[in-house]
């Protein structure tokens, strides 16, 4: 092998096995031999930073003075190098001058033998100094890659050679500096949109939602179509940023093989990439993909390509005829091509597929089946059961106080049972999250704080009223107080938990629809709670008046009482229905996701 293909092979194994996508620390041992940042594009051809040094000569002991300046620079990297064999380790040593721009590291056996940034703050000039070694080489170069932005950086920028006394001239190094690696294919733009003709039939689709056209501004789109021992791949939807899609052995982010379509500078640029954890994709330098092309129109971006079926020569890439989960992602990219987490859960298909099988036209989900289930429980729970229960006792004991059930009052009962209820939902759908997320989520905000909050007041509420005193006991008084207090401090919690969680990634309804419909459900409630007051209030005035009169109290108190009863029920049932059209509504929004 040449020596450029051992440094592009090099460069390639560095590249997929560093940790991170780049290096905003400074912290870049792993490019200690290639000295190229890991950033998925090749480096620029003609340097715009230059390196400069105080002298020519130097012995052993020495310390030479080295500067790097030029247009603003986010990163850099320097080294010093025999400059006959500039593949050779890192020689000697440096020392700071300022250590809020510049951090030593160690490269190999030498300890503080390169310097590189602290952070991605801008800066247009770094000196250091460099210490000879006393077992240096005749000639040194010094060498620097410096990264102005994420894609836009060049590697090994040849500085100045210095060189021991009486030293003969040096001869030339194997191979120059500074040079472009291409591992790109070449790209053209997609002169039309993506159409959906096809799916299920030729070609292996997801669409959501359901059954979109992907040329429409609002449809993410997904498809493979197997040809001969290679897929062709599109991929399209609504983002200005990135979108991407990954296969996955489980419905979980890491260890997947992913593929980008990044907005940069009004440029697409399609990268294949590896998912390690919940970290930002490790973009790959070696390029497996061919014939790629894309497209961005009124915010709509689209990109196509190739790669084969099995490519055993890549790391990391998996077989397609094979069955995955397919995730498909989208979100925000930087100035320079770097990509932001996106703010939404990724769409991940309810199976596993094997996209070069038989053709399918399906959707997917962006939330879990058990955080769907967690949110449609605590919906009928702190909607329905406990709203209508409270209802009931509050305002229909006197309706139902001659009615019976099971050998109690009716109203107790009814109330008694949808209380139960909503414990028996609230502690089930408590637990789901926990299940699927293995414990505690540190990306919920205080919706867990909250939620455990509720559970812990829905449970004190429960054993409390199983505790009752009789209706005339010295402490019935304060029962009630604690009663009342405990339950309507759970249900104004529950609703704030519900406004909190309904924006959460893992559920995330539709914006800003999903505020409205709970404002309006809260008006709604707060209404209806109020039209009944009133009404106790007048009927208590009304009679009274009938007490003071005298007159036919008895015809007149059961008239009363009659009509009461009668509004009531009218009110109650009307009510019922309005929180069933409110939990049919979320329910048909979690349905959608």
């Amino acid at each position: 092998m040449e020596l450029p293909g051992l440094a592009f092979a090099i460069w390639m194994f560095i590249c997929f096995y560093a940790s991170v996508d780049g290096y905003p620390s400074g912290k870049i041992r792993e490019a200690c031999t290639s000295m190229i940042p890991c950033h998925g594009s090749s480096p620029q051809l003609s340097p715009e930073h230059t390196i400069t040094v105080n002298g020519t000569e130097f012995k052993p002991g020495d310390n030479i003075e080295v500067h790097l300046s030029g247009p603003d620079f986010e990163g850099f990297f320097i080294q010093a190098r025999d400059a006959e064999h500039l593949d050779s380790p890192a020689v000697g040593s440096f020392m700071l001058v300022d250590r809020r721009l510049s951090q030593l590291l160690t490269c190999g056996l030498t300890k503080n033998s390169a310097v590189s940034h602290t952070s991605k703050a801008k800066k247009k000039y770094i000196k250091v100094y460099w210490i000879a070694p006393g077992d240096a080489p005749k000639h040194v170069q010094f060498l620097a890659t410096v990264v102005k932005k994420y894609k836009i950086f060049w590697v090994k920028i040849p500085g100045p050679i210095v060189s021991q006394p009486n030293a003969l001239s040096p001869t030339p190094p194997l191979h120059a500096t500074s040079e472009a690696v291409s591992t790109s294919h070449p790209v053209s733009y997609l002169s039309k949109p993506f159409n959906a003709s096809g799916c299920g039939s030729m070609k292996f689709c997801i669409r959501n939602p359901s059954n979109c056209d992907p040329e429409s501004a609002s449809c993410f789109f997904l498809s493979f179509q197997q040809e001969k021992s290679s897929v062709f791949i599109e991929m399209s939807g609504p983002s200005e940023g990135y979108l991407a899609f990954a296969l996955s052995r489980d419905q979980w982010m890491g260890g997947d093989d992913a593929y980008l379509c990044v907005n940069e500078d009004h440029r697409v640029h399609v990268s294949p990439a590896y998912l390690k954890g919940r970290s930002r994709p490790v973009l790959d330098s070696e390029n497996a993909l061919e014939d790629v092309s894309w497209r961005l129109v009124d915010g709509v971006l689209q990109c196509s390509f190739r790669r084969s079926i099995r490519l055993p020569a890549y790391k990391g890439r998996f077989n397609l005829d094979a069955s995955y989960y397919i995730f498909l992602a989208d979100g925000e990219a930087s100035e320079g091509g770097l990509i932001h987490k996106h703010r939404r859960q990724p769409l991940i298909t309810n199976g596993i597929y094997n996209v070069t099988g038989l053709p399918h036209d399906i959707g997917g989900s962006r939330s879990p089946r058990l955080i769907k289930a967690h949110g449609a429980l605590m919906f009928v729970a702190w909607i329905t059961t406990v709203s209508i229960g409270v209802l009931v006792a509050r305002f229909f004991k006197p309706v139902w106080s001659h009615s019976f059930l099971f050998g109690k009052e009716m109203w107790f009962q009814v109330h008694r049972i949808l209380m139960l209820t909503t414990v028996m939902l609230t502690s089930i759908s408590f637990v789901l999250p926990f299940i699927y997320r293995g414990g505690w989520s540190q990306q919920a905000g205080f919706h867990p704080y909250l939620g455990c909050t509720v559970m812990a007041l829905t449970i004190f509420q429960a054993l409390m009223a199983g505790f009752r005193p009789s209706r005339h006991a010295p402490r019935r008084q304060l029962f009630n107080w604690f009663h009342w207090s405990t339950g309507t401090t759970a249900r104004i919690l529950a609703v704030v938990t519900m406004f909190l969680g309904m924006d959460l990634p893992a559920l995330d309804l539709p914006d800003p629809w999903d505020t409205y419909t709970m404002i309006g459900f809260v008006a709604w409630h707060v209404g209806i709670d109020v039209l009944l007051e009133i009404h106790s209030y007048c009927l208590v005035r009304k009679v009274e008046v009938i007490e003071d009169d005298r007159v036919q109290i008895l015809q007149s108190l059961t008239s009363a009482e009659a009509e009461g009863r009668l509004f009531k029920q009218i009110v109650l049932a009307i009510y019922i229905c309005g929180n069933v059209v409110f939990l049919i509504a979320f329910l048909a929004a979690i349905s959608q996701i």
